[in-house]
């Protein structure tokens, strides 16, 4: 009788890794910490609450730092940037379709950890002392010294597990600032490159 081999059957995870695929949320994350990323801010102007009666509070400013930022295309020119779901920027960009992006510098450490911040103060307060300018089409914030600004109006949300991929095509693309190193993130915290 020949030797064959025994079947093989598949893996089945255990109830608790929480995941069909049996990679735990720690695994996971572990293993994306070793990805390096860009930094960016992702701004938006979210409108008046009532534009009509001129003593409801104004439009503001709302700003997230994210590190999940990619070109999705060059013709046309489009990006996509991931969203918590539910988050106040996924809120506002579902109803708000311009918005802008700063490439953060290596100095600008600062205002990825300001935006990064759970349990924050008021986005006014987290503006008041970085210079920006605003965006034409956005009316969002260009962070000054950035290393480069974007303005887009969303295309296409797509959720995807507890995120929402938010991709923009790209209206407006400068870059103001030719000095100093990108800011990065790796294994859990910002870097600089070399």
């Amino acid at each position: 009788m020949p030797n064959t081999p025994a079947a093989t059957s598949p893996i089945i995870p255990s109830p608790a890794s929480g995941h069909a695929e049996g990679v735990s949320n720690d695994e996971f994350r572990a293993a994306m910490s070793r990805l390096a990323s860009g930094v960016v801010l992702v701004t938006a102007q979210e409108p008046p609450l009532d534009p009509d009666d001129p003593s409801a509070p104004g439009s503001e400013d709302v700003g997230m730092t994210a590190t999940a930022f990619m070109s999705v295309s060059l013709d046309p020119p489009m990006v996509l940037v991931s969203l918590r779901e539910g988050s106040r920027m996924d809120e506002l960009l579902d109803e708000q379709p311009h918005w802008a992006v700063s490439v953060l510098s290596e100095s600008q450490r600062h205002i990825a950890g300001r935006f990064a911040m759970k349990g924050r103060v008021s986005d006014r307060l987290l503006f008041a002392d970085i210079p920006y300018t605003r965006g034409e089409y956005s009316g969002a914030p260009l962070v000054g010294g950035a290393l480069a600004v974007l303005e887009c109006r969303t295309e296409q949300r797509v959720p995807a597990g507890d995120h929402t991929l938010v991709i923009g095509r790209v209206l407006t693309a400068r870059v103001p600032s030719a000095e100093g190193g990108p800011l990065t993130y790796f294994r859990g915290r910002y870097r600089q490159l070399g």
